[in-house]
């Protein structure tokens, strides 16, 4: 992507503060052993933060890489997969039959995202997805004028 190209649509898949989440249970579960008198154990907790940390980050890397979303002037990105928006038709407003291509490479549309169903120039129907389907087709349709 050109750096200089305005973004029309983003959703980055997953942001970055779950991954506090562990390193702050850990600190309160050290917090919470030391307020009971028992002898608390700093390694230990220290080793729960950054395993709960390095699950999370795996996690935090799987979203963003394969849930994201971005459209500019000339593409649309769903997870892995660019696609031109000159190779772009149309967007339909119907219901995409079942058995279409979703893009991205899944076999669906994920969970809590909407499909905006896309006819492509070679007139074959595949489904696009957002968890804003409606700001998704706006901007695809934006794109789609700034085109003609």
């Amino acid at each position: 992507m050109n750096p200089a190209e305005d973004v029309r649509y983003h959703e980055p898949g997953a942001s970055r503060w779950p991954l506090t989440w562990g390193p702050a249970f850990a600190l309160v579960g050290y917090l919470l052993e030391l307020l009971s008198g028992a002898p608390a154990n700093a390694v230990l907790w220290a080793g729960v933060g950054v395993g709960l940390f390095l699950a999370t980050a795996l996690w935090v890397h799987a979203r963003r890489r394969f849930l994201s979303v971005r459209v500019t002037a000339t593409e649309l990105w769903q997870g892995g997969e660019r696609v031109a928006v000159e190779d772009v038709a149309a967007v339909e407003d119907d219901e995409a039959p079942p058995g279409t291509r979703v893009l991205g490479g899944g076999f669906d549309v994920p969970r809590k995202f909407t499909g905006v169903p896309l006819r492509l120039t070679d007139d074959t129907l595949v489904l696009a997805w957002a968890r804003d389907g409606d700001a998704l087709r706006d901007a695809l349709r934006a794109s789609l004028a700034d085109r003609a």
